[in-house]
């Protein structure tokens, strides 16, 4: 199969990103600009701006000097550099095989493709549609190598060359159209060569003479009988499905669906890799060029697509399709084995620990994961040090939990404290402030003593007591020291149910 190639060139890319983020800035005057040997020179001017005779190189202070109102902006080279390998996946819809040609534009191999749209023509202008759709500003022409789409791209004016019509496509375009290098095109200039067809009907060899192996080796490039090898961008995640869709899709149930499938053809990848998904992202991109999502997250790996589709379910509200979905794909980003054992507890009666794990999913997917959290037992006597939060149910206890004293259902982070009234020592108080509130204590239990460990910190003990007011609330107060030692200080450390 002969090879074809498209190229799309962002002539704006760095405004047009601009003005995305700011759209007061559309139509406007503005320019991205650059230190260089200490001082401010134009990056990137908008079209406005260009319009004026203001081109990028010139320095920021002239063109204030023109123009006191134009707005200036501290170019984003890394930004632009993320937009413009973002663009190259948006075009994964339309081919396999896309290569970033920096700063500005994409390559893509189109072979076997086109004909998919009726061919090369409507293919090329359904991309330019939808970008500019999108708000950048294209141009593209497709050709059999990469340097004649290159340079029709961006100093001609066809949107496609005919098949090995490479060069009738070059002939009129000036030297600068083939990549060269600044001195090689000052020497073209002083020679008088406007054209790239001027250079076509000189011998080889006195192009090399004169000009270098460069220009032939760009020209060869051009014209097909130099090789160019693409660095196509890579899809970062691993764990992926694509799906796109023949029609946009608008409604809910066509967006559950498709869920559906990427969940059965994800699941049945997983299945055979012994893997699950711990965290997963349902991306859907849409006809105007934006891209909306909903995440999930599992307290363990799992790869049955039912309980999967219920946490996405969920959120497939928040997904705004607007004028259609064209692609959808979802992503494990976060994948952690999958014992057999625990694949086992889909299919048994009775399994606590998989309802448990299926139940704090749904739960974390309505109220958020950070409403949901686990706490085990640690080796410490101080209350606020005994237990510790862990992020997952397979995570096992170091120690027992303490059943032979009772714990209140809240404790404080950090106690607070409270000023009491008592009646005799080593007794509960009769009462006590908290938040500038009296509460009437009518019965009370303890003491119980904690200690600190001594190879931790020294200090005095606690005097805990479990207390009730008239109205039946409880607390878990303690008296820090012991009693006579200096005055006592009085702590509220939890709240029992």
């Amino acid at each position: 199969m002969p090879k074809r190639y498209l190229y799309i060139w962002f002539g704006y890319l760095a405004p047009d990103r601009l003005v995305k983020i700011n759209p007061e800035l559309r139509n406007g005057p503005f320019l991205l600009y650059a230190a260089e040997h200490g001082r401010m020179v134009a990056r990137a001017v908008s079209p406005a701006l260009e319009e004026e005779g203001i081109t990028r190189g010139m320095v920021v202070a002239d063109v204030r000097a023109i123009f006191p109102d134009v707005k200036v902006f501290a170019a984003e080279p890394a930004a632009e550099e993320k937009l413009l390998k973002d663009l190259a996946e948006w075009c994964f819809r339309f081919t396999p095989t896309v290569a970033v040609d920096p700063t500005d534009g994409l390559i893509l191999d189109i072979s076997g493709c086109a004909h998919l749209w009726g061919g090369e023509l409507p293919y090329v202008r359904t991309i330019i549609s939808r970008l500019r759709k999108g708000g950048y500003s294209v141009r593209a022409a497709i050709a059999d190598t990469i340097g004649a789409a290159r340079a029709v791209a961006r100093y001609g004016n066809e949107l496609i060359v005919e098949a090995q019509k490479q060069s009738d496509a070059l002939a009129l375009l000036p030297p600068v159209a083939l990549r060269l290098d600044d001195v090689t095109l000052q020497r073209l200039n002083k020679l008088g060569f406007r054209q790239i067809g001027q250079l076509l009907s000189i011998p080889r060899a006195n192009l090399r003479r004169r000009l270098g192996e460069m220009l032939l080796y760009r020209l060869g490039q051009a014209l097909g009988t130099e090789r160019e090898l693409l660095k196509p961008v890579q899809p970062t995640p691993v764990y992926l499905e694509r799906l796109p869709c023949l029609e946009p899709i608008r409604t809910a149930k066509g967006i559950e669906i498709a869920l559906e499938r990427l969940l059965e053809m994800l699941c049945a990848r997983f299945f055979r890799e012994g893997k699950g998904m711990r965290t997963g992202v349902f991306k859907g991109y849409r006809l105007d060029g934006e891209t909306v999502q909903i995440s999930i997250g599992t307290n363990r790996a799992s790869r049955n697509a039912a309980h999967l589709f219920r946490l996405f379910e969920l959120k497939i509200v928040e997904l705004e399709p607007a004028l259609g979905i064209e692609l959808f794909t979802l992503e494990a980003t976060l994948v952690e084995d999958v014992s057999e054992a625990q694949e086992a507890l889909w299919s048994m009666p009775g399994s606590n620990q998989t309802a448990i794990a299926e139940l704090l999913d749904n739960i974390a997917g309505k109220v958020g994961a950070q409403a949901v959290h686990r706490y085990l037992p640690q080796e410490h006597y101080w209350p606020e040090r005994s237990v510790k939060e862990v992020s997952t149910l397979g995570e096992q206890p170091e120690t027992e939990w303490r059943t032979d004293k009772p714990r209140p259902l809240h404790i404080l982070s950090r106690p607070e404290p409270v000023e009491v009234m008592v009646a005799l020592p080593d007794y509960p108080p009769k009462h006590f402030r908290y938040k500038g509130e009296i509460i009437n204590i009518v019965c009370a239990d303890g003491p119980e003593r904690i200690e600190q460990e001594w190879w931790l910190q020294s200090g005095p003990p606690r005097d805990y007591y479990q207390v009730e007011d008239e109205n039946g609330a409880r607390y878990w107060l303690f008296r820090l020291g012991l009693y006579g030692d200096r005055k006592p200080e009085w702590f509220l450390h939890g709240f029992f149910v």
